[in-house]
């Protein structure tokens, strides 16, 4: 599959946008790339900022052969319904919507001859750093695969996953930005009570978190290994975790993780 077929997009949110970069990344011409959004001025915003096209969706979804989804759950049974009689076949239709199978998506479209791919994003994807994890159904060719893989590894990582495993990834690196965010939330308000500023004891946090993560790539050492590496026995490392093992953190995390697993599954 060529960098100069015509590719849709529906959807320009922040997602869509990060998705937009990516492929301009990889080596898609802006010129080939046309997005469909209900705001206008979004439209406007992105058209100016990255030069691509802008079109009314059913005129897009007419002329592409990749279309990439990047609307919400809730909108995307509207969306199909309107343009399902717009594909072109064998158009690769590249679902970003959280919790739908790819069962669904083919069913909306209705013509059996679309291959589609599922993806599941994270917003790390903004700055380069992103996870994806794609599905792809039996229709979809070697060339489509490597087209979506390269694009989205333009702006991070990217694994393949069976189907019935993407609800779990969207419970790990989907909603796990979040996760990561809640925690610093907490380090900043724990700094804040033991006497620190609001700006200094975010920047000690952010930047031990930036610092944190740096160090687990690079350094070919397991969360483990990095853990006790810090931790001196009766020190005061080890007096946090242990407080963190009193209220079960691991029994907390999986919790949460099931909890944001069986959301996605409820959203299929």
């Amino acid at each position: 599959m060529t960098k100069s077929i015509p590719v849709g997009v529906i959807g320009a949110g922040v997602m869509g946008e990060a998705i937009i970069a990516a492929l301009i990344s990889y080596g898609v011409s802006p010129k080939v790339i046309t997005i469909s959004e209900k705001r206008k001025d979004r439209s406007d915003e992105l058209s100016n900022r990255y030069g691509i096209n802008v079109a009314e969706i059913d005129d897009n979804v007419s002329t592409a052969q990749v279309l990439l989804l990047v609307v919400k759950p809730q909108d995307i049974t509207g969306v199909l319904e309107e343009i399902k009689a717009d594909f072109l076949p064998g158009c690769l239709v590249v679902s970003f919507v959280a919790g739908k199978k790819i069962s669904y998506i083919a069913d909306l479209i209705g013509t059996g001859a679309n291959p589609v791919i599922r993806v599941m994003p994270n917003t790390p994807t903004l700055v380069g750093v992103g996870m994806s994890a794609i599905s792809c159904c039996d229709l979809v060719t070697t060339e489509q695969r490597e087209f979506v893989l390269g694009f989205l590894g333009a702006v991070g990582k990217v694994i393949e996953v069976d189907e019935e495993l993407q609800d779990a990834v969207t419970a790990t690196s989907g909603s796990g930005p979040a996760y990561f965010f809640r925690f610093v939330e907490a380090m900043v308000d724990g700094a804040k009570e033991l006497g620190l500023s609001h700006e200094i004891a975010t920047m000690l946090t952010v930047q031990t978190m930036l610092g944190a993560a740096k160090l687990l790539e690079n350094s070919g050492k397991s969360a483990s290994t990095l853990r006790e590496n810090v931790t001196s026995p009766n020190g005061t490392t080890a007096a946090a975790l242990a407080s963190f093992e009193t209220d079960q953190i691991s029994t907390m995390v999986a919790t949460a993780m099931k909890a944001a697993r069986n959301r996605s599954q409820e959203l299929a």
